[in-house]
Parts: C-alpha cells; structure tokens; sequence
C-alpha cells in the first residue's frame, strides 16, 4: 500500500492537505485534513484515513508508523497541448449516489459560482491574463515550472488541458504578491478533485441527495454545490468528512 500526501489550502496558520491510499494504480481511499502546519494537518488527514480503512471489510490497517514521506502533488496526466481545449478525461469510477446538482436552482442569496457552466471555446484572452500576471509577478519558465509542479504535477502549462485547472492557475497568481517565491505560496485547489472527493464521501455515507441538499442549506445557504466558491466546497467536504466519522463511532447513520 502506497500513501501520498498533497497540501491543498494553505493560508496565514491553516493549512488542509489530503492523504490517499493507493494499491498500485487502485484507490483506496483519501481523507483531508486541517491544522497550522501542514505537518499537524498531515498527521489528522492520516489518523482520519486510518479510521476509515480499519471500518471496511477485508481492507488491512496502515503499516504501524507508515505516513507519506512528503507533501506532493499529485500524480500527473497524459500530455497533451493546451490549445484547442477538449472534454476532460473520465475520472475514476465512484459510488453511484444520486447527483446531488441535478434538478436544483441555486438559492438566490447563494454566491455567484466560481466557474462558468460551459468551457469556453477560445482560451486566448485567458492565456494573455496569465502572461500578464507572470510579468506582474516577475516570474520566469523556470519559476512558473516550480509551481506547476507543485500544482498540478507537472512543470509546462501546457499540460494544463482543462479550462478549470487553467482559471484555477490564474486566480492563484492573481493573489500573489510580485517576486513571490513559488516554492513556498499557496497552491490553487483543483475543483474537479473537490467534487470528485465530495461523491466518494457521499456515497460512503450512504447519503441521498436530499440529505446533501440539507446539509448545503443549513450550512452555506445553497441548495447545489456549484453556487459554492472552491473554498466553500473545501469546507462542505470536511463537514461530510465529519459527519463520516461521527457515523463510524454509533450503531447506525444519522440525518444532517
């Protein structure tokens, strides 16, 4: 059994990083978590995945000891050139749980969402906005190689081929201050990988989509997860992750 740790937020003493358990290519499970230093958080994030994989059958503990060696990234997607943009590749198979956005409205004092419904077609104006925050930031091939591959995995923006991960560079660097070492500022989160992590979590708890519709309401004032900003989403997830584990300690699942 593999492990590996990646920090996905990190801000003036906070830090989330999510810990996953890999058997070759195969995941078996991930788990966030939050702390001052992405240490402390590493070491929640581990403890949380421990207690899930001991609650499944047939799954054998963690190593006594056994912990990532660093906080990475994670692993790498297929080359491809960035322009023209194309359909995401399928992630991996999941849960089937019952969409928790399908047939929804977002409430009207939810937040605005943090990404457009459709991709668009032309990625030209964007990619002259990143030109100009890495001369904003005074930033090289060589430092923005440094922090793609803190990023996303990888050191070329070419690399990039969703028009999420790109905005999600972008926002990143707009909120750097220039000659900003990219060795040490914050990381984007990937919000593929957050709604993804959000069904797993879902379906774990063997929650409808009503459920999860609670949850968002009482919480964030939203009835559907794209009306949540990649921060509020973070934080629906830990609440979901919460909820796991308080699930785990009684006889039985409790309703939001």
């Amino acid at each position: 059994m593999q492990l590996q740790a990646r920090l996905v937020h990190a801000e003036s003493g906070r830090r989330v990083v999510e810990v996953s358990a890999r058997d070759g290519q195969r995941l078996i499970g991930s788990a966030l978590g939050e702390g001052e230093t992405a240490e402390e958080a590493e070491d929640r994030a581990l403890a949380r995945l421990q207690a899930r994989l001991q609650s499944r059958p047939g799954l054998d503990r963690l190593p006594a000891g056994s912990g990532p060696s660093a906080v990475s990234p994670p692993p790498s997607p297929p080359a491809q050139p960035l322009p023209p943009p194309g359909p995401p590749p399928p992630g991996p198979a999941l849960p089937l749980v019952p969409p928790l956005d399908a047939g929804t409205t977002p409430a009207p004092t939810a937040p605005a969402a943090t990404e457009p419904p459709v991709d668009p077609e032309d990625w030209s104006g964007e990619l002259v906005h990143l030109d100009r925050q890495l001369q904003r930031l005074g930033w090289g091939r060589d430092q923005e190689g440094v922090f793609l591959q803190r990023a996303f995995g990888h050191p070329s923006r070419q690399r990039l081929t969703t028009y999420g991960d790109l905005m999600a560079y972008i926002r990143a660097l707009e909120g750097l201050e220039p000659l900003a070492d990219p060795a040490m500022v914050p990381v984007p989160l990937r919000r593929q990988d957050l709604l993804a992590q959000c069904d797993a979590l879902l379906a774990q708890l063997g929650w409808s989509a009503d459920q999860g519709r609670t949850l968002l309401g009482d919480h964030f004032g939203a009835s559907s997860r794209q009306s949540l900003s990649d921060q509020q989403l973070l934080e629906f997830n830990m609440l979901l992750e919460g909820q796991w584990l308080a699930d785990a300690g009684d006889a039985g699942p409790r309703d939001p």
